[in-house]
Protein backbone atom coordinates (compact mmCIF):
# COMPACT_ATOMS: atom_id res chain seq x y z
CA UNK A 1 0.00 0.00 0.00
CA UNK A 2 1.48 3.43 -0.92
CA UNK A 3 2.57 5.59 2.02
CA UNK A 4 -0.15 8.15 1.18
CA UNK A 5 -2.80 5.54 1.94
CA UNK A 6 -1.43 4.79 5.40
CA UNK A 7 -3.04 7.80 7.10
CA UNK A 8 -3.89 6.72 10.62
CA UNK A 9 -7.10 8.66 11.01
CA UNK A 10 -9.09 11.11 8.89
CA UNK A 11 -9.04 14.80 9.71
CA UNK A 12 -12.14 16.17 11.43
CA UNK A 13 -13.07 18.50 8.54
CA UNK A 14 -12.92 18.42 4.70
CA UNK A 15 -14.28 20.52 1.86
CA UNK A 16 -15.40 17.42 -0.06
CA UNK A 17 -16.02 13.84 1.08
CA UNK A 18 -16.43 11.10 -1.51
CA UNK A 19 -17.88 7.73 -0.53
CA UNK A 20 -16.74 4.71 -2.54
CA UNK A 21 -13.55 3.89 -4.42
CA UNK A 22 -15.02 3.09 -7.82
CA UNK A 23 -14.90 4.79 -11.20
CA UNK A 24 -17.36 7.53 -10.20
CA UNK A 25 -15.62 8.80 -7.05
CA UNK A 26 -12.13 8.63 -8.57
CA UNK A 27 -13.37 10.50 -11.65
CA UNK A 28 -14.96 13.21 -9.51
CA UNK A 29 -11.89 13.48 -7.25
CA UNK A 30 -9.60 13.80 -10.28
CA UNK A 31 -11.81 16.46 -11.86
CA UNK A 32 -11.94 18.44 -8.60
CA UNK A 33 -8.16 18.20 -8.19
CA UNK A 34 -7.60 19.54 -11.70
CA UNK A 35 -10.18 22.31 -11.34
CA UNK A 36 -9.17 23.44 -7.83
CA UNK A 37 -6.06 21.68 -6.45
CA UNK A 38 -6.37 23.42 -3.08
CA UNK A 39 -9.63 21.70 -2.13
CA UNK A 40 -9.41 19.40 0.88
CA UNK A 41 -10.85 16.14 -0.49
CA UNK A 42 -11.21 12.72 1.15
CA UNK A 43 -12.28 9.34 -0.26
CA UNK A 44 -13.61 6.55 1.98
CA UNK A 45 -13.56 2.99 0.56
CA UNK A 46 -14.90 0.10 2.66
CA UNK A 47 -12.73 -2.57 0.97
CA UNK A 48 -8.94 -2.89 0.83
CA UNK A 49 -8.53 -1.78 -2.78
CA UNK A 50 -10.17 0.54 -5.28
CA UNK A 51 -12.54 -0.85 -7.94
CA UNK A 52 -13.43 -4.10 -6.21
CA UNK A 53 -17.16 -3.95 -6.88
CA UNK A 54 -18.98 -2.80 -10.06
CA UNK A 55 -15.86 -1.18 -11.54
CA UNK A 56 -13.84 -4.43 -11.39
CA UNK A 57 -13.04 -5.83 -14.83
CA UNK A 58 -14.99 -9.08 -14.55
CA UNK A 59 -17.93 -7.44 -12.76
CA UNK A 60 -19.06 -5.65 -15.94
CA UNK A 61 -18.95 -6.32 -19.69
CA UNK A 62 -16.24 -3.74 -20.36
CA UNK A 63 -18.29 -2.22 -23.18
CA UNK A 64 -17.41 1.37 -23.87
CA UNK A 65 -21.11 2.18 -24.29
CA UNK A 66 -21.42 4.37 -27.39
CA UNK A 67 -24.86 3.08 -28.51
CA UNK A 68 -23.20 1.44 -31.53
CA UNK A 69 -24.53 -2.03 -30.71
CA UNK A 70 -27.20 -1.67 -27.99
CA UNK A 71 -30.52 -2.01 -29.79
CA UNK A 72 -32.60 -0.87 -26.79
CA UNK A 73 -31.18 2.66 -27.24
CA UNK A 74 -32.94 3.00 -30.64
CA UNK A 75 -36.64 2.22 -30.04
CA UNK A 76 -39.15 1.85 -32.85
CA UNK A 77 -42.61 3.37 -32.35
CA UNK A 78 -45.97 1.92 -33.48
CA UNK A 79 -45.69 3.76 -36.80
CA UNK A 80 -42.31 2.18 -37.58
CA UNK A 81 -40.26 5.31 -36.84
CA UNK A 82 -36.87 4.71 -35.20
CA UNK A 83 -35.58 7.29 -32.75
CA UNK A 84 -31.82 7.66 -32.42
CA UNK A 85 -31.88 10.60 -29.98
CA UNK A 86 -31.03 8.47 -26.93
CA UNK A 87 -28.28 6.72 -28.89
CA UNK A 88 -26.78 10.09 -29.84
CA UNK A 89 -26.83 11.27 -26.21
CA UNK A 90 -25.04 8.14 -24.99
CA UNK A 91 -22.49 8.32 -27.83
CA UNK A 92 -21.76 11.94 -26.90
CA UNK A 93 -21.41 11.02 -23.23
CA UNK A 94 -18.81 8.36 -24.03
CA UNK A 95 -16.91 10.87 -26.16
CA UNK A 96 -16.73 13.06 -23.05
CA UNK A 97 -15.16 10.14 -21.16
CA UNK A 98 -12.64 9.61 -23.96
CA UNK A 99 -11.70 13.30 -23.90
CA UNK A 100 -11.25 13.17 -20.13
CA UNK A 101 -9.02 10.09 -20.34
CA UNK A 102 -7.06 11.67 -23.22
CA UNK A 103 -6.42 14.73 -21.05
CA UNK A 104 -5.20 12.51 -18.20
CA UNK A 105 -2.78 10.75 -20.55
CA UNK A 106 -1.54 14.04 -22.04
CA UNK A 107 -0.80 15.37 -18.52
CA UNK A 108 0.91 12.11 -17.47
CA UNK A 109 -1.72 11.66 -14.76
CA UNK A 110 -2.26 8.14 -16.10
CA UNK A 111 -0.09 6.14 -18.50
CA UNK A 112 -0.16 3.15 -20.86
CA UNK A 113 -3.73 3.60 -22.16
CA UNK A 114 -3.72 0.17 -23.81
CA UNK A 115 -3.80 -1.27 -20.30
CA UNK A 116 -7.38 0.01 -19.93
CA UNK A 117 -8.83 0.75 -23.41
CA UNK A 118 -8.54 -1.10 -26.72
CA UNK A 119 -10.43 -1.03 -29.98
CA UNK A 120 -13.01 -3.77 -30.31
CA UNK A 121 -15.69 -3.60 -33.03
CA UNK A 122 -19.24 -3.19 -31.71
CA UNK A 123 -21.86 -5.21 -33.59
CA UNK A 124 -25.63 -5.72 -33.49
CA UNK A 125 -26.86 -9.14 -34.64
CA UNK A 126 -30.47 -10.06 -35.40
CA UNK A 127 -32.33 -13.12 -36.67
CA UNK A 128 -35.43 -13.39 -38.90
CA UNK A 129 -36.98 -11.24 -41.63
CA UNK A 130 -38.70 -8.72 -39.32
CA UNK A 131 -35.61 -8.08 -37.21
CA UNK A 132 -33.38 -7.82 -40.28
CA UNK A 133 -35.74 -5.20 -41.73
CA UNK A 134 -35.61 -3.31 -38.41
CA UNK A 135 -31.80 -3.43 -38.27
CA UNK A 136 -31.47 -2.19 -41.85
CA UNK A 137 -33.85 0.68 -41.16
CA UNK A 138 -31.98 1.47 -37.94
CA UNK A 139 -28.68 1.51 -39.84
CA UNK A 140 -30.07 3.89 -42.48
CA UNK A 141 -31.27 6.22 -39.72
CA UNK A 142 -28.07 6.10 -37.67
CA UNK A 143 -25.59 6.80 -40.46
CA UNK A 144 -27.33 10.15 -41.01
CA UNK A 145 -25.67 11.22 -37.75
CA UNK A 146 -21.97 12.08 -37.72
CA UNK A 147 -21.66 10.07 -34.50
CA UNK A 148 -22.37 6.85 -36.37
CA UNK A 149 -20.50 7.48 -39.64
CA UNK A 150 -18.68 4.36 -40.68
CA UNK A 151 -21.30 1.92 -39.39
CA UNK A 152 -21.64 -1.00 -41.83
CA UNK A 153 -24.67 -3.23 -42.45
CA UNK A 154 -24.74 -6.68 -44.03
CA UNK A 155 -27.11 -9.61 -44.41
CA UNK A 156 -24.66 -11.42 -46.70
CA UNK A 157 -23.36 -14.70 -45.27
CA UNK A 158 -19.92 -14.34 -46.88
CA UNK A 159 -19.48 -10.88 -45.37
CA UNK A 160 -20.75 -12.05 -41.98
CA UNK A 161 -18.31 -14.97 -42.03
CA UNK A 162 -15.48 -12.42 -42.31
CA UNK A 163 -16.87 -10.35 -39.45
CA UNK A 164 -17.94 -13.10 -37.02
CA UNK A 165 -16.52 -16.48 -38.12
CA UNK A 166 -17.20 -18.14 -34.76
CA UNK A 167 -20.89 -17.22 -34.85
CA UNK A 168 -21.31 -18.08 -38.54
CA UNK A 169 -19.72 -21.53 -38.26
CA UNK A 170 -22.16 -24.39 -38.94
CA UNK A 171 -25.01 -22.04 -39.96
CA UNK A 172 -27.32 -22.97 -42.84
CA UNK A 173 -27.19 -20.80 -45.95
CA UNK A 174 -30.98 -20.43 -45.71
CA UNK A 175 -30.83 -18.80 -42.26
CA UNK A 176 -31.92 -15.15 -42.32
CA UNK A 177 -29.75 -12.90 -40.18
CA UNK A 178 -27.95 -9.57 -40.38
CA UNK A 179 -25.48 -7.45 -38.48
CA UNK A 180 -24.16 -3.93 -38.21
CA UNK A 181 -20.51 -3.26 -37.40
CA UNK A 182 -18.79 -0.21 -35.97
CA UNK A 183 -14.99 -0.45 -35.85
CA UNK A 184 -14.79 2.57 -33.54
CA UNK A 185 -16.07 0.46 -30.61
CA UNK A 186 -13.93 -0.19 -27.53
CA UNK A 187 -13.34 -2.66 -24.72
CA UNK A 188 -12.57 -0.90 -21.43
CA UNK A 189 -11.05 -2.25 -18.22
CA UNK A 190 -12.68 0.14 -15.76
CA UNK A 191 -10.91 -1.50 -12.81
CA UNK A 192 -7.45 -0.72 -14.17
CA UNK A 193 -8.52 2.80 -15.15
CA UNK A 194 -9.94 3.45 -11.67
CA UNK A 195 -6.77 2.24 -9.97
CA UNK A 196 -4.60 4.37 -12.28
CA UNK A 197 -6.53 7.47 -11.19
CA UNK A 198 -6.43 6.27 -7.58
CA UNK A 199 -2.64 5.90 -7.75
CA UNK A 200 -2.28 9.48 -9.01
CA UNK A 201 -4.62 10.81 -6.31
CA UNK A 202 -2.74 8.99 -3.54
CA UNK A 203 0.76 9.91 -4.72
CA UNK A 204 0.52 13.26 -6.53
CA UNK A 205 -2.43 15.15 -5.08
CA UNK A 206 -3.59 16.31 -1.66
CA UNK A 207 -6.63 14.01 -1.87
CA UNK A 208 -6.64 11.74 1.19
CA UNK A 209 -7.68 8.11 0.72
CA UNK A 210 -8.82 5.77 3.48
CA UNK A 211 -9.25 2.09 2.63
CA UNK A 212 -11.18 -0.26 4.93
CA UNK A 213 -13.23 2.76 6.01
CA UNK A 214 -16.99 2.40 5.75
CA UNK A 215 -19.45 5.28 5.98
CA UNK A 216 -22.36 4.19 8.16
CA UNK A 217 -24.51 7.32 8.38
CA UNK A 218 -24.79 10.88 7.02
CA UNK A 219 -26.58 13.64 8.95
CA UNK A 220 -27.18 17.31 8.20
CA UNK A 221 -25.93 19.65 10.92
CA UNK A 222 -27.58 22.92 11.90
CA UNK A 223 -24.79 24.87 10.18
CA UNK A 224 -25.58 23.18 6.84
CA UNK A 225 -22.52 20.95 6.83
CA UNK A 226 -22.64 17.15 6.81
CA UNK A 227 -21.67 14.92 9.72
CA UNK A 228 -20.34 11.60 8.41
CA UNK A 229 -20.12 8.57 10.69
CA UNK A 230 -17.06 6.60 9.50
CA UNK A 231 -16.03 3.15 10.74
CA UNK A 232 -12.43 1.98 10.46
CA UNK A 233 -13.07 -1.70 9.69
CA UNK A 234 -9.51 -2.81 10.48
CA UNK A 235 -9.37 -1.31 13.97
CA UNK A 236 -13.12 -1.33 14.74
CA UNK A 237 -12.98 2.39 15.47
CA UNK A 238 -15.63 4.99 14.61
CA UNK A 239 -15.33 8.74 14.27
CA UNK A 240 -17.27 11.70 12.92
CA UNK A 241 -15.97 13.62 9.93
CA UNK A 242 -17.51 16.91 8.78
CA UNK A 243 -17.70 17.96 5.10
CA UNK A 244 -19.17 20.89 3.19
CA UNK A 245 -20.08 18.64 0.25
CA UNK A 246 -20.68 14.89 0.06
CA UNK A 247 -20.81 12.62 -2.98
CA UNK A 248 -22.17 9.10 -2.58
CA UNK A 249 -20.62 6.88 -5.24
CA UNK A 250 -20.96 3.67 -3.30
CA UNK A 251 -22.62 1.48 -5.93
CA UNK A 252 -25.43 -0.56 -4.39
CA UNK A 253 -24.83 1.05 -0.99
CA UNK A 254 -25.56 4.51 -2.39
CA UNK A 255 -29.30 4.09 -1.81
CA UNK A 256 -29.26 3.36 1.96
CA UNK A 257 -26.67 6.09 2.51
CA UNK A 258 -28.78 8.56 0.53
CA UNK A 259 -31.79 7.60 2.65
CA UNK A 260 -29.77 8.13 5.83
CA UNK A 261 -29.24 11.78 4.80
CA UNK A 262 -33.03 12.39 5.07
CA UNK A 263 -33.05 14.84 2.17
CA UNK A 264 -36.54 15.21 0.63
CA UNK A 265 -35.16 14.27 -2.79
CA UNK A 266 -34.40 10.74 -1.52
CA UNK A 267 -38.00 9.99 -0.56
CA UNK A 268 -39.76 7.24 -2.48
CA UNK A 269 -36.62 5.71 -3.94
CA UNK A 270 -36.20 1.98 -3.60
CA UNK A 271 -33.70 -0.53 -4.88
CA UNK A 272 -34.05 -3.88 -6.61
CA UNK A 273 -30.80 -5.90 -6.47
CA UNK A 274 -29.90 -7.93 -9.54
CA UNK A 275 -26.80 -10.09 -9.78
CA UNK A 276 -25.45 -11.69 -12.91
CA UNK A 277 -23.28 -14.48 -14.24
CA UNK A 278 -21.17 -14.90 -17.36
CA UNK A 279 -20.03 -17.86 -19.34
CA UNK A 280 -16.30 -17.27 -19.93
CA UNK A 281 -13.87 -19.03 -22.27
CA UNK A 282 -10.09 -18.82 -22.32
CA UNK A 283 -9.78 -21.29 -25.22
CA UNK A 284 -7.30 -19.67 -27.68
CA UNK A 285 -8.87 -21.41 -30.70
CA UNK A 286 -12.24 -19.80 -29.96
CA UNK A 287 -10.72 -16.41 -29.12
CA UNK A 288 -8.87 -16.38 -32.45
CA UNK A 289 -12.22 -16.56 -34.27
CA UNK A 290 -14.03 -13.77 -32.43
CA UNK A 291 -12.80 -10.17 -32.26
CA UNK A 292 -15.92 -8.13 -31.46
CA UNK A 293 -18.69 -7.34 -28.99
CA UNK A 294 -21.87 -8.73 -30.53
CA UNK A 295 -25.20 -7.67 -29.01
CA UNK A 296 -28.65 -8.94 -29.99
CA UNK A 297 -32.25 -8.30 -28.94
CA UNK A 298 -33.42 -8.93 -25.38
CA UNK A 299 -35.87 -11.78 -25.01
CA UNK A 300 -39.49 -11.04 -24.10
CA UNK A 301 -39.85 -9.75 -20.50
CA UNK A 302 -36.08 -9.52 -20.06
CA UNK A 303 -34.71 -6.23 -18.66
CA UNK A 304 -32.40 -4.17 -20.92
CA UNK A 305 -29.31 -5.11 -18.90
CA UNK A 306 -29.94 -8.77 -19.83
CA UNK A 307 -29.46 -8.32 -23.58
CA UNK A 308 -27.45 -11.39 -24.69
CA UNK A 309 -24.00 -10.59 -26.06
CA UNK A 310 -20.82 -12.44 -27.00
CA UNK A 311 -17.81 -10.27 -26.26
CA UNK A 312 -14.09 -10.18 -26.69
CA UNK A 313 -12.53 -9.03 -23.39
CA UNK A 314 -8.97 -7.75 -22.99
CA UNK A 315 -8.00 -7.84 -19.31
CA UNK A 316 -4.43 -7.42 -18.06
CA UNK A 317 -3.19 -8.02 -21.59
CA UNK A 318 -5.00 -11.36 -21.91
CA UNK A 319 -7.92 -12.06 -24.23
CA UNK A 320 -11.02 -14.02 -23.30
CA UNK A 321 -14.60 -14.48 -24.52
CA UNK A 322 -17.58 -13.63 -22.39
CA UNK A 323 -21.23 -14.57 -22.98
CA UNK A 324 -24.28 -13.44 -21.03
CA UNK A 325 -25.36 -11.93 -18.83
CA UNK A 326 -27.57 -14.42 -17.04
CA UNK A 327 -29.60 -12.67 -14.37
CA UNK A 328 -29.40 -13.78 -10.77
CA UNK A 329 -30.89 -12.57 -7.53
CA UNK A 330 -29.43 -11.80 -4.15
CA UNK A 331 -30.69 -9.58 -1.35
CA UNK A 332 -27.17 -8.08 -1.16
CA UNK A 333 -26.65 -4.58 -2.58
CA UNK A 334 -22.93 -5.30 -3.17
CA UNK A 335 -21.01 -8.52 -3.83
CA UNK A 336 -19.22 -7.88 -0.53
CA UNK A 337 -22.46 -6.78 1.10
CA UNK A 338 -24.96 -8.26 3.55
CA UNK A 339 -28.00 -10.46 2.89
CA UNK A 340 -29.93 -7.98 5.06
CA UNK A 341 -29.31 -5.10 2.60
CA UNK A 342 -32.67 -5.40 0.81
CA UNK A 343 -34.94 -5.95 3.85
CA UNK A 344 -33.18 -3.19 5.78
CA UNK A 345 -33.69 -0.76 2.87
CA UNK A 346 -37.51 -1.00 3.10
CA UNK A 347 -39.23 1.80 5.01
CA UNK A 348 -42.54 3.68 5.12
CA UNK A 349 -41.30 6.24 2.59
CA UNK A 350 -40.51 3.72 -0.18
CA UNK A 351 -42.69 0.68 0.51
CA UNK A 352 -45.43 1.91 -1.86
CA UNK A 353 -42.83 2.42 -4.61
CA UNK A 354 -41.37 -1.05 -4.06
CA UNK A 355 -44.76 -2.79 -4.06
CA UNK A 356 -45.95 -0.84 -7.12
CA UNK A 357 -42.81 -1.69 -9.08
CA UNK A 358 -43.10 -5.36 -8.14
CA UNK A 359 -46.80 -5.54 -9.03
CA UNK A 360 -46.31 -3.91 -12.43
CA UNK A 361 -43.23 -6.01 -13.24
CA UNK A 362 -44.48 -9.52 -12.49
CA UNK A 363 -43.14 -10.83 -15.85
CA UNK A 364 -39.68 -9.55 -14.83
CA UNK A 365 -39.95 -11.40 -11.52
CA UNK A 366 -40.88 -14.59 -13.37
CA UNK A 367 -37.98 -14.03 -15.77
CA UNK A 368 -35.52 -13.70 -12.86
CA UNK A 369 -36.88 -16.85 -11.20
CA UNK A 370 -36.34 -18.79 -14.43
CA UNK A 371 -32.84 -17.38 -14.85
CA UNK A 372 -31.79 -18.18 -11.29
CA UNK A 373 -33.00 -21.77 -11.72
CA UNK A 374 -30.97 -22.39 -14.90
CA UNK A 375 -28.22 -24.99 -14.87
CA UNK A 376 -24.89 -24.50 -16.63
CA UNK A 377 -26.05 -26.85 -19.41
CA UNK A 378 -29.18 -24.70 -19.96
CA UNK A 379 -26.94 -21.65 -20.22
CA UNK A 380 -24.78 -23.47 -22.77
CA UNK A 381 -27.95 -24.09 -24.79
CA UNK A 382 -28.51 -20.32 -24.92
CA UNK A 383 -24.90 -19.86 -25.99
CA UNK A 384 -25.53 -22.27 -28.89
CA UNK A 385 -27.88 -19.67 -30.39
CA UNK A 386 -24.63 -17.74 -30.98
CA UNK A 387 -22.09 -20.56 -31.32
CA UNK A 388 -23.72 -23.61 -32.89
CA UNK A 389 -21.12 -26.13 -31.70
CA UNK A 390 -20.33 -24.63 -28.27
CA UNK A 391 -18.84 -27.23 -25.94
CA UNK A 392 -19.45 -27.31 -22.20
CA UNK A 393 -15.77 -27.93 -21.41
CA UNK A 394 -14.68 -24.70 -23.14
CA UNK A 395 -16.73 -22.47 -20.83
CA UNK A 396 -16.82 -21.73 -17.11
CA UNK A 397 -19.30 -19.77 -15.00
CA UNK A 398 -18.19 -16.47 -13.52
CA UNK A 399 -20.23 -14.26 -11.16
CA UNK A 400 -20.63 -10.69 -12.37
CA UNK A 401 -21.11 -7.57 -10.28
CA UNK A 402 -24.12 -6.79 -8.13
CA UNK A 403 -26.43 -4.06 -9.47
CA UNK A 404 -29.23 -2.19 -7.73
CA UNK A 405 -31.88 -1.01 -10.18
CA UNK A 406 -33.66 2.20 -9.21
CA UNK A 407 -37.31 2.11 -8.16
CA UNK A 408 -38.87 5.57 -8.32
CA UNK A 409 -42.12 6.85 -6.89
CA UNK A 410 -44.88 7.01 -9.50
CA UNK A 411 -48.30 8.55 -8.90
CA UNK A 412 -50.18 6.08 -11.11
CA UNK A 413 -48.32 2.83 -10.50
CA UNK A 414 -46.93 3.48 -7.04
CA UNK A 415 -43.41 2.74 -8.21
CA UNK A 416 -41.53 2.32 -11.48
CA UNK A 417 -38.40 0.30 -12.17
CA UNK A 418 -35.77 2.45 -13.90
CA UNK A 419 -32.88 1.00 -15.90
CA UNK A 420 -30.70 4.06 -16.39
CA UNK A 421 -28.18 6.02 -14.36
CA UNK A 422 -29.45 8.93 -12.27
CA UNK A 423 -27.83 11.72 -10.27
CA UNK A 424 -29.82 12.79 -7.19
CA UNK A 425 -28.93 16.19 -5.68
CA UNK A 426 -30.47 18.09 -2.77
CA UNK A 427 -31.93 21.56 -3.16
CA UNK A 428 -28.84 23.54 -2.20
CA UNK A 429 -26.35 21.21 -3.92
CA UNK A 430 -24.41 20.09 -0.85
CA UNK A 431 -24.96 16.35 -1.32
CA UNK A 432 -25.20 14.23 -4.47
CA UNK A 433 -25.58 10.55 -5.16
CA UNK A 434 -25.33 8.35 -8.23
CA UNK A 435 -27.98 5.64 -8.52
CA UNK A 436 -28.60 2.97 -11.15
CA UNK A 437 -26.62 0.84 -13.56
CA UNK A 438 -26.15 0.88 -17.36
CA UNK A 439 -24.56 2.73 -19.13
CA UNK A 440 -22.83 3.50 -15.84
CA UNK A 441 -19.03 3.50 -15.93
CA UNK A 442 -18.82 4.45 -19.61
CA UNK A 443 -20.44 7.78 -18.86
CA UNK A 444 -18.63 8.49 -15.58
CA UNK A 445 -17.01 11.72 -16.78
CA UNK A 446 -20.34 13.06 -18.08
CA UNK A 447 -22.17 12.05 -14.88
CA UNK A 448 -19.57 13.69 -12.64
CA UNK A 449 -19.64 16.90 -14.69
CA UNK A 450 -23.41 16.85 -14.13
CA UNK A 451 -22.70 16.70 -10.39
CA UNK A 452 -20.35 19.69 -10.69
CA UNK A 453 -22.91 21.65 -12.71
CA UNK A 454 -25.66 21.02 -10.16
CA UNK A 455 -23.57 21.46 -7.02
CA UNK A 456 -20.99 24.09 -8.04
CA UNK A 457 -22.84 26.09 -10.74
CA UNK A 458 -21.07 29.41 -10.09
CA UNK A 459 -17.60 27.87 -10.21
CA UNK A 460 -18.43 25.94 -13.41
CA UNK A 461 -19.58 29.15 -15.11
CA UNK A 462 -16.67 31.24 -13.91
CA UNK A 463 -13.31 30.21 -12.42
CA UNK A 464 -13.47 26.55 -13.47
CA UNK A 465 -14.75 27.08 -17.00
CA UNK A 466 -11.45 27.63 -18.83
CA UNK A 467 -9.84 24.58 -17.21
CA UNK A 468 -12.93 22.45 -17.90
CA UNK A 469 -12.74 23.35 -21.58
CA UNK A 470 -9.09 22.24 -21.56
CA UNK A 471 -10.13 18.91 -20.05
CA UNK A 472 -13.24 18.46 -22.23
CA UNK A 473 -12.75 20.46 -25.47
CA UNK A 474 -16.32 19.76 -26.62
CA UNK A 475 -17.89 20.90 -23.32
CA UNK A 476 -21.16 22.77 -23.89
CA UNK A 477 -21.47 21.74 -27.54
CA UNK A 478 -23.57 19.04 -29.20
CA UNK A 479 -21.39 16.77 -31.27
CA UNK A 480 -24.35 15.55 -33.29
CA UNK A 481 -24.69 19.09 -34.65
CA UNK A 482 -20.97 19.64 -35.24
CA UNK A 483 -19.35 17.11 -37.63
CA UNK A 484 -16.00 18.94 -37.72
CA UNK A 485 -15.70 19.04 -33.92
CA UNK A 486 -16.69 15.35 -33.72
CA UNK A 487 -13.94 14.36 -36.14
CA UNK A 488 -11.43 16.56 -34.33
CA UNK A 489 -12.03 15.15 -30.84
CA UNK A 490 -12.12 11.57 -32.14
CA UNK A 491 -8.73 12.09 -33.76
CA UNK A 492 -7.47 13.61 -30.50
CA UNK A 493 -8.71 10.58 -28.52
CA UNK A 494 -7.30 8.17 -31.11
CA UNK A 495 -3.84 9.68 -30.75
CA UNK A 496 -3.76 10.04 -26.94
CA UNK A 497 -5.42 6.70 -26.15
CA UNK A 498 -3.43 4.86 -28.83
CA UNK A 499 -6.57 3.57 -30.55
CA UNK A 500 -6.48 1.97 -33.97
CA UNK A 501 -9.71 3.34 -35.47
Amino acid sequence: MPEALRNKTPKPKYDVALIGGGIMSTTLATLLHELEPGLKVVIFERLGRFAQESSAAWNNAGTGHSAFCELNYTPEDDDGNISISKAEKIAEQFEISKQFWSYLVSKNIIDHPKEFINNCPHMSLVFGQNEVAFLQKRHQEMIKSVLFHGMEFSADHDQLREWIPLIMSKRKETEVLAATKMDLGTDVNFGTLTRKMGRFLSEDSNVEIFLYHEVKDIDLREDGKWAIDVKDRLHNHRQEVVADFVFIGAGGYALPLLESSDIPESEGYGGFPVSGEWLVSHNPDLIEKHHAKVYTQATVDAPPMSVPHLDLRIIDGKRALLFGPFAGFSTKFLKEGSYLDLPESINFKNIRSLFGAWWHNLPLTQYLVRQVAMTKMQRIQHLREFIKDARDEDWEMRVAGQRVQIIKKDEEEGGKLEFGTEVVVNENGTIASLLGASPGASTAAYAMIQVLEKCFPDKIKNEWREKLLEIIPSYGQKLSENPELTRKIREYAKEKLQLDH
